[in-house]
């Protein structure tokens, strides 16, 4: 295991040196540093916008090209030696996954976890690689290629206004776009360009969606997860459409009725008010109701009883017990005159075993007249409005991870290749994800010119574009999840026919998994208010 580390003695401090290569990292660690991406809401909405906000016809995520981060000539990665692990094995397993298929899937199922990654570079231009959702305590983690997120040219500072967009096609993001928020990657990459620890992780906020340009209607469902933009045009309809729609939807539903400047007044005690159609009147007959009106046991007391002449509500009148809670709390209410009733402690002895309340009213004789209005409800979200889609593992899942694991293993790459070949030949798109299938080499690459000395390789005819893209062992197809345990970092021609034959990754290990698990238990949150 290589590691790039310079002596703390008194003669690199005094020459400078030191303080040179910490420029523009947090160093918080020997093996691992972090930087801030996007540092707050406001910045992160900022970002959001950048990318979503309509450009002509389209958004700039369908304007950004692939990030090819040194040459377009071909390195000639030379084989080493095999990779020790300085460690046990290790993994995390993934989160979320598909319905696993009824029939025999032949095709090669592509994750939901994986996507591009978009920023701005150092020279203002509009690129792009791929990457996947991967396993953390909140579900809010992105894999990648440390080059996808540290810019060489700007002393290894963090790309501008960097985001993921899970699922990526044609300049849709289905399931949102997802901000940067802190970077974690070797302290070796960060502060010395070591492509032998060419990876990072980025915890990113929640998910983002931004209106586009126009009014859209959403449904009732969407009205009440969005943020602000949202707001509900009422149409007048007839007391029977309000009848229909209320029987179909209930009370959750758009169908809505409400009295329109009501009005309470008091009236005489209805002739012919008997024992047996009393609570015709408590439900509201002809248009009267009786209502209690609370009054002190004294006052009460004092009003006499019986249907003709009684004003006395015995049905609400009745002692009641309480908790002694609600006793010490009705107690302090009497004190400060708020409260009417009576309260009583109910004891055995000396000892108290419960407490009741009596609350006393009178009876008064009231009618209610009103308009109804009848209408139904449509919801809509405005333009450039901001709403929250979620934690990033909630909607599409996380890969797992893995670590000083053999080689020689079967892997999965998944990622959008798009630049050309050497030769000149363009292959792929972009536009949608690619796969390559085969078992890592047990030799190490090394290629001088850009610091390697330790990558792993896979035969993969894989171009620019999927720089970044995940290296999945154990990837089950029905429920397309694997293990994380690579990220494509170098293209290779070695076969000298000028197109790309060989895709290298920095090899996982215990130090990788530090900086995983350091990562991975970071908190984001959401920027929408």
């Amino acid at each position: 295991m290589k590691r790039i580390l310079l002596p703390a003695g008194g003669a690199i401090l005094a020459t400078g040196l030191l303080a040179a290569g910490l420029a523009g990292t947090a160093q918080a660690d020997p093996t691992w540093a972090y930087d801030t991406m996007a540092k707050d809401a406001p910045t992160a909405i900022e970002t959001a916008k950048f990318w979503l906000a309509a450009n002509g016809k389209t958004n700039r995520l369908a304007e950004a090209t692939p990030y090819t981060w040194e040459t377009k000539a071909t390195p000639k990665l030379s084989v080493g030696g095999g990779y020790t692990p300085d460690g046990k094995p290790g993994s995390v397993v993934p989160i979320g996954e598909e319905k696993k298929s009824a029939t025999v899937v032949k095709n090669i199922n592509l994750p939901k976890t994986i996507g591009k990654v978009f920023f701005v570079d150092s020279d203002n231009n509009l690129k792009w690689c791929s990457a996947t959702s991967i396993q953390a305590k909140y579900r809010n983690l992105v894999a990648t290629a440390g080059h996808c997120v540290y810019d060489d040219a700007k002393n290894s500072s963090v790309m501008d206004h960097w985001i993921f967009v899970p699922g990526y096609y044609q300049g849709k993001a289905p399931w949102g776009v997802y901000v940067g928020k802190t970077a974690y990657t070797h302290y070796d990459y960060s502060a010395f360009e070591d492509r032998d620890r060419d990876y990072a992780f980025v915890t990113v906020y929640n998910g983002v969606q931004v209106g586009g340009g126009s009014v859209k209607e959403i449904s009732k469902s969407e009205f009440d997860k969005a943020g602000p933009g949202k707001f509900v045009k009422e149409t007048p309809i007839t007391a029977e459409q309000y009848a229909a729609g209320y029987e179909k939807y209930g009370e959750a539903g758009p169908y809505k009725a409400k009295a329109v400047d009501p009005k309470v007044e008091h009236v005489a005690k209805p002739a012919g008010v008997t024992n047996q159609n009393f609570h015709q009147y408590v439900a509201g007959k002809d248009g009267v109701k009786v209502v209690g009106v609370e009054v002190l046991e004294s006052q009460f007391n004092a009003a006499a009883q019986g249907l003709d002449n009684g004003n006395r509500y015995n049905g609400l009148s009745q002692e009641v017990a309480i908790s002694k809670e609600e006793f010490d709390a009705l107690t302090a209410a009497k004190a400060d005159g708020k409260f009417l009733g009576k309260l009583t402690a109910v004891k055995v002895g000396e000892n108290v075993v419960g407490w009741k309340k009596q609350q006393f009213f009178v009876k008064a004789w009231v009618k209610t007249t009103a308009q109804t209005k009848y209408w139904v409800e449509t919801y809509y979200l405005a333009a450039d409005f901001i709403k929250d889609t979620g934690r990033l593992g909630d909607n599409v899942g996380g890969q797992g991870f893995a670590w000083n694991q053999k080689t020689g293993q079967k892997v999965f790459v998944f990622g959008y290749p798009a630049d050309a070949h050497p030769d000149g030949h363009k292959a792929y798109t972009g536009v949608t994800a690619k796969w390559c299938y085969g078992t890592t080499t047990g030799k190490t690459y090394t290629h001088a010119a850009t610091k390697v000395e330790e990558h792993v390789g896979l035969k993969c005819a894989m171009t620019p574009g999927a720089d970044g893209s995940p290296w999945l062992i154990k990837y089950s197809n029905a429920k397309r999840l694997g293990y994380v345990n690579g990220v494509t970092s170098l293209f290779g021609d070695q076969d000298k026919n000028n197109r790309y034959d060989l895709s290298t990754s920095a090899y996982f290990d215990g130090e990788t998994a530090a900086i995983y698990n350091k990562a991975a238990a970071v908190w984001s949150g959401s920027i929408v208010k």
